[in-house]
């Protein structure tokens, strides 16, 4: 058992003794005051009613603080193990020799892969292994914590030579847990009596300094300082919602209107920089920050659609593992229904290059927003075998064609293929785009062939947020 979990029982059981204790020489007293009423106690009304409220406040009060102790908890939900809060408070009596960073450096590629219940249990799993394998090696009790998503913070009394040995043994045994490839990163620290803040800024530096050199591309990379004030930067302009959106038309190609805006959303780091989403997905996956990322796109959006005009839907992409998550869910649809928006305006983008490993799961929760009226829509279809399974398992509201069948309109197989695609859609009422479409040639062919919406430069460029509204309103 991890000392998280030990720590928690102990804390707990504290805490009902301290409530337990005064509520029974409470009833005690009470009783004892009845039962001492000239000599002996009659079960009249006032006395059944007063013996009632004590068993109902005493019930009411212990339930109580039960829900407040789960509230204010120390361990995390997920891995049972501490929370960042409650290990950086026992680190300081804990007075460890080494500090160790453990991460698991491919999350996000799980996350977008397997369910939530799936990635919930792999995560309690590795912990718990974890503490199996320091207590084989004569480490008892460890302390480990959850960082963030995918960041364990572990304090140990042993040096840093043997505790490199250990997690390399660990890394080696565990690299497959129920079927899932894990791929880990780790580094440690000796120096624990410094800031705790300074230790980990020092753990992050080395993990970047690893990738580096490890990395095979061959364009320069960031230094490791300059790598952690990006992440500083993307985490703050998160926090302060600061998006900046460019909306890229889509026009109808029966009535040549606008009635649709792709959304591509940057953030604003510190220094006003404007940060890509190349740069910060990644980082805000590893952080285990994609549910919150998603919530401040869609409340943006959300906000966004009652200053332009009813006729205009928005188009964007949603992690899966967002889509999959059950609060995200009740925050999505409370937010449409808060400020009153026809559902419909909305349509989710999904980017699959490979069929989800639990269909049937996936499959359940695309139903539930569109059942709700949210529309759907398979982007960049066609460029892998995915798009055909989810076509033959869902219903989708809308295919966007992979930019490769634009660009290659001339070559016959394309266009046979294009066609055939564009036939399929039409007999299962889906509505078909295509992007990338820059000249008036482009736009004519596609129009002929039966797409339903065309983007492009030839079609107009991308605006801004002000001009959108400026537009519209």
């Amino acid at each position: 058992m991890l000392l998280s979990e030990l720590n928690e029982r102990e804390r707990r059981f504290k805490l009902a003794l301290r409530a337990g204790i005064p509520v029974l020489l409470l009833t005690f007293l009470v009783f004892y005051s009845l039962f001492t009423q000239e000599g002996k106690f009659t079960f009249n009304l006032m006395n059944s009613s007063l013996i009632a409220a004590i068993v109902f406040i005493t019930i009411y009060f212990n339930y109580f603080l039960i829900e407040m102790s789960v509230k204010e908890s120390i361990i995390d939900n997920t891995t049972q193990s501490f929370n960042e809060k409650a290990f950086i408070a026992k680190l300081h009596q804990y007075k460890p020799k080494t500090l160790v960073l453990l991460v698991i450096d491919n999350l996000y590629t799980i996350n977008n892969t397997y369910s939530a219940d799936r990635v919930d249990h792999l995560l309690y799993t590795v912990i718990h292994r974890l503490n199996s394998t320091l207590n084989q090696y004569g480490i008892h009790n460890p302390l480990i914590g959850r960082r963030y998503g995918a960041e364990f913070l572990i304090a140990i009394t042993k040096e840093n030579h043997d505790v490199k040995e250990i997690f390399e043994k660990f890394i080696e045994n565990n690299r497959i847990i129920d079927e899932i490839e894990v791929d880990y990163i780790f580094s440690a620290a000796t120096n624990t009596g410094e800031n705790i803040e300074q230790i980990l800024g020092q753990l992050k530096d080395i993990l970047n300094t690893e990738e580096e050199e490890n990395s095979k591309k061959t364009n320069t990379v960031k230094p490791a300082e300059e790598l952690k004030k990006t992440e500083q930067s993307i985490i703050e302009a998160l926090k302060q919602k600061k998006f900046k959106m460019s909306f890229r038309p889509l026009e109808n190609t029966q009535t040549q209107q606008i009635e649709i805006y792709e959304i591509v959303s940057k953030l604003i780091g510190t220094d006003t920089e404007e940060i890509l989403p190349r740069v910060y997905l990644p980082i805000i996956n590893r952080l285990g920050m994609g549910i919150e990322y998603d919530l401040s796109l869609v409340e943006h959006i959300i906000k966004l659609l009652p200053l332009i005009d009813e006729k205009i839907s928005f188009t964007f992409n949603l992690s899966p593992f967002s889509l999959r998550n059950t609060y995200f869910q009740e925050k999505f649809f409370s937010l449409l229904e808060e400020h009153n928006i026809q559902a419909s305006r909305l349509i989710i983008q999904l980017y699959e290059r490979k069929t989800h490993h639990d269909l049937s799961s996936y499959i359940k929760t695309l139903s539930t927003f569109r059942t709700k009226g949210v529309r759907i829509c398979i982007d960049n279809f066609g460029s892998s075998s995915a798009s055909m399974e989810y076509m033959k398992n869902f219903k989708f509201d809308m295919v966007q064609f992979d930019k490769s069948y634009v660009k290659n309109l001339n070559n016959t197989t394309t266009l046979t293929i294009l066609s055939s695609f564009i036939t399929m859609s039409k007999d299962l009422n889906i509505r078909t785009i295509a992007k990338w479409v820059d000249e008036e040639e482009q736009k004519n062919g596609l129009s002929t062939l039966g797409v339903s919406y065309v983007q492009g430069f030839g079609i107009g460029h991308p605006i801004s947020e002000q001009a959108l509204i400026q537009t519209y309103n």
